[in-house]
């Protein structure tokens, strides 16, 4: 507030001195009291910067200057327009943004309702699954053999372990909810994180290869380590899950200019161009259609990693790849470092 009103004041004082118009100063104090009042919340600077300005105006360039005197009636006038001035401006600034206020939460209550009606979606498939080997266990044991056991409560620990999937992105999701959160960012070692994401990764699909490659010399990134290593696992995940015909998955991380680049690439059926455009931004797995173990969560997965880059600062972007497959590509600012 004080810097517009003293720099009005000085370019009051130079085109009173170019120009010597006597209307001009009034124009220009009334366009920074308008601007005080837009960009400040509520009514109280407004008022205090009308009272400076009415002050600044009938010291400095009414009659008799250097002197106030406020029974000139053009003086009077001055100050009622000033106020009158700070009296809308600030009630239309406060209409806009309680405006502003109402259609965010509008918007998170609608992402809210999606995520919830996607989420029960999801959700009933491997519980009904669960439920139903279990109780075939418990009520059938004596006539099961072996194999057929073991295979029922390997679907259990599949679905079970889907769900903690699930529940770690819902988790993540209500974490960032509204990008209002602050993210503690802590300075983490590129090859300890990644070592970490692919021990997790092994112990979910430990017949599946991943081809690493990362700086030779010491890369340290400034991040929320617990978030991005889920990140990288959901994009380690949406490749196995739904790249048909892979072969290959890489993971790649090189440094860019001041930044680190993360890759994940694989060479299966890439991505169709429909899904493409609106990638990151589904919350449904697979809307209206049939969901498998192969085919869920991959909207919320995606939706999940696009959120937690985007409180990261960063942007994650697709392609699919010319010699096929897909690759999916996010970049962290550097650790700065001080020269010593």
């Amino acid at each position: 507030m004080i810097s517009i009103l003293a720099g009005a004041f000085l370019l009051c004082l130079i085109l009173e001195t170019k120009f010597s118009a006597e209307t001009v100063p009034p124009a220009v104090m009334a366009m920074a009291v308008f601007f005080v009042s837009r960009f400040t919340d509520g009514f109280v600077y407004g008022i205090i910067a009308s009272l400076l300005s009415v002050l600044v105006l009938n010291f400095a360039f009414a009659f008799p200057y250097f002197a106030f005197n406020f029974s000139i009636p053009e003086n009077i006038i001055s100050a009622v327009i000033m106020l009158v001035i700070t009296a809308m401006t600030s009630t239309i600034t406060s209409q806009l943004k309680w405006q502003e206020r109402v259609r965010a939460e509008s918007i998170n209550e609608k992402m809210r309702g999606n995520l919830l009606r996607a989420v029960s979606h999801d959700l009933r498939t491997p519980l009904t699954t669960i439920y139903g080997s279990s109780s075939a266990i418990v009520q059938n044991y004596e006539h099961l053999s072996e194999d057929q056991v073991v295979q029922l409560a390997d679907g259990i620990r599949e679905d079970a372990r889907w769900l903690i999937g699930m529940v770690e992105n819902i988790l993540s999701i209500t974490r960032i909810d509204n990008d209002g959160v602050k993210l503690v960012k802590t300075s983490t070692v590129l090859e300890e994180l990644i070592d970490s994401v692919l021990t997790q990764f092994k112990k979910r699909y430990p017949d599946q290869k991943v081809n690493v490659s990362i700086p030779e010399e010491f890369t340290s990134i400034p991040m929320d380590a617990v978030l991005i290593e889920q990140v990288l696992m959901n994009l380690l995940e949406n490749a196995v899950q739904h790249a048909k015909g892979m072969s290959v998955l890489e993971l790649h991380v090189f440094v860019l200019g001041e930044k680190a680049v993360f890759e994940v690439q694989d060479d299966g059926c890439g991505i169709e161009k429909e899904r493409m455009k609106g990638l990151f931004q589904d919350y449904f797995a697979v809307k209206d259609t049939p969901v498998d173990n192969q085919k869920r969560s991959m909207g919320i997965g995606l939706a999940v990693c696009a959120s937690i880059i985007k409180a990261h600062g960063g942007v994650i972007t697709a392609e699919n790849r010319k010699e096929g497959g897909c690759c999916i590509r996010f970049a962290l600012e550097l650790e700065e470092t001080e020269n010593e």
